[in-house]
């Protein structure tokens, strides 16, 4: 059960961002969900204009766009959308201004794979690049089913320290990029096994200084980004998502060692007045298991970090249900507080999902999982359009409920 509509009241309070930088319509966040429907290749189309106007106008207080990449990678999920060309801004703003018309916001999500690139990947193959990671080291698992015999992840190229100033400076213009397409502001990818993330985590960092070897190390290429973010968009406007409990995309380190590192990256962006913090708490779908045993340090997320933040608000992601969200928006103890809920398997299959909670009308959770990643689903073979238009499966075709009010 979703909540009733009155259990559900904090939810529907207004949330001010870096010090009313971005005002919130309420407190409800749609996560960055891998959607994969930016076919042909990397830019948004108009199905995807579809799919994010559509969650706007359901009411959605923020929505933060799936990883959009930096820079042309290998991805695992083909047809992720990019904002490092031209082109691709065109079409980000042609959704931003939809989502504004709605009365909505968006940030836009910067996203690097890091080691889960994979070289022989056709887009990496076309950036001409070698896959980068901070030591070449490759992580577990992985399958990419559009390469002959489904390969796992490969071992990467450790990234020379000469390249990292290279690498920021991509997140600088991708930042560039998103405040030309009309985003409301930008989140710092810093979850789920991708690169800022393997700079983090010492079993996929084993450099040595400036960049690895203790958690202040660990913690400066994130911290970098995150700095220069700031220099173009004002710390109001720029938010970070981390994901301490590892797991997915083999992370995860002891748990005295995670609760350092992460203290003190956590420590020292609350600093920078930001946004908000995005904190990934463990979910058993997130972790991975190798050699029989389950990957993840399973902590208590927000009792361990969120008395950190003095400055910033704490948003909170995975399997979080209304009804406990509206629970810890209201509480006292620091130890369970958040600003506002983040939901992302509720927003697939209810675009209307905050009109829906708002008049208690139930919840749709019938969601097409055969057709999620609908890029890999449909081919590519034939007329170019009817592709675009095949995208709609699983994605933009869910139905509004008939007694919401818009």
């Amino acid at each position: 059960m979703a909540g009733s509509p009155k259990e559900l009241e904090p939810l529907f309070t207004p949330l001010k961002l870096g010090g009313g930088a971005v005002e919130l319509r309420n407190r409800i966040v749609m996560s960055a969900l891998t959607r994969d429907r930016s076919v042909p290749t990397n830019v948004p189309n108009r199905v995807n204009l579809e799919y994010y106007q559509q969650r706007a106008a359901g009411g959605a207080g923020l929505i933060v766009t799936e990883g959009t990449l930096i820079t042309q990678q290998g991805t695992e999920w083909q047809h992720a959308p990019g904002i490092w060309n031209e082109e691709q801004v065109a079409a980000w703003k042609k959704i931003t201004e939809a989502v504004h018309a709605q009365g909505g916001k968006i940030f836009c999500q910067l996203w690097h794979l890091g080691r889960v690139n994979h070289p022989d990947a056709p887009e990496q193959k076309a950036a001409g690049i070698p896959v980068y990671a901070p030591s070449a080291i490759a992580a577990r698992g992985g399958k990419f089913r559009f390469l002959p015999g489904a390969p796992g992840y490969q071992q990467p190229t450790e990234v020379p320290e000469s390249y990292i100033s290279v690498i920021i400076d991509q997140y600088r213009k991708a930042a560039v990029n998103a405040k030309e397409a009309g985003f409301d502001g930008v989140e710092l990818h810093g979850a789920n096994g991708y690169l800022v993330q393997q700079f983090l985590d010492s079993t996929s960092n084993q450099r040595s200084a400036p960049y690895g070897g203790s958690p202040e190390a660990r913690s400066k290429f994130g911290l970098d980004i995150l700095k220069i973010l700031v220099e173009v968009w004002g710390a109001g406007k720029v938010a970070v998502k981390l994901n301490p409990c590892g797991g997915y995309n083999d992370m995860g380190m002891p748990l005295d060692e995670t609760l350092k590192t992460y203290g003190h990256f956590i420590t020292e962006a609350d600093k920078l007045g930001l946004a908000y913090i995005c904190l990934v708490r463990y979910a058993a779908k997130l972790d991975a298991t190798f050699d029989g045993k389950k990957r993840a340090t399973e902590h208590d997320v927000v009792a361990s970090y969120g008395p950190l933040l003095k400055n910033t608000p704490l948003i909170l992601n995975a399997d979080v249900s209304p009804a406990e969200a509206a629970t810890l928006i209201t509480s006292t103890d620091s130890t369970k507080k958040i600003a506002g809920g983040v939901f992302g398997w509720l927003f697939i299959s209810n675009p209307d999902l905050v009109k829906r909670l708002e008049q208690g009308v139930p919840l749709n959770f019938d969601v097409n999982v055969q057709h999620l990643y609908g890029g890999q689903a449909h081919g590519g073979e034939g007329d170019a359009e009817k592709w675009i238009d095949a995208q709609r499966e699983g994605y933009s075709d869910y139905p509004f409920a008939t007694d919401v009010k818009l």
